[in-house]
């Protein structure tokens, strides 16, 4: 099956990730939300370059984890996710987490983002957690399966 997901660089280099693995989860966790995988482009880069991209397409002058663009169409998922390595770092040592787990739970907040879930108004922020630990546990199974 040839992948709806690309994964770019701008400025940091590639992550040691499992990228078939995380294209099944991603693909699993939409279809857990009643969601087909269309075209999605994930962009990892530095601290200055989320910063540049928050500026020129949100007028937010702040750094961020994760920036998602959203483009889909109906049950459709398609968007552009734009990831700063090092805020993912930070906030791993900060929540004394593994770099990782916390790039995963980024990577899958996005998704989660085009499925219509929130997390910025009153109560969002739990719910938003409560589907990235019900996303991780789906990885974990899956992690686990492909390692038989």
């Amino acid at each position: 099956m040839d992948s709806k997901i690309q994964w770019f660089t701008r400025g940091v280099e590639l992550p040691a990730l499992d990228y078939p693995l995380l294209d099944r989860w991603i693909a699993e966790v939409a279809q857990s939300y009643g969601r087909i995988v269309g075209s999605l482009s994930y962009m990892f880069c530095d601290d200055e370059e989320i910063l540049k991209v928050n500026r020129e397409f949100l007028n937010h002058d702040y750094y961020t984890d994760i920036i998602t663009f959203d483009d889909c169409r109906g049950k459709l998922l398609r968007g552009d996710m734009v990831i700063s390595l090092d805020t993912v770092r930070s906030n791993s040592e900060l929540q004394n987490v593994s770099y990782e787990s916390e790039l995963l739970r980024v990577i899958i907040h996005g998704v989660l983002h085009l499925c219509g879930i929130n997390d910025k108004g009153p109560g969002e922020r739990e719910i938003m957690e409560n589907n990235e630990n019900r996303a991780l546990t789906l990885y974990s199974g899956l992690l686990n399966h492909s390692a038989r």
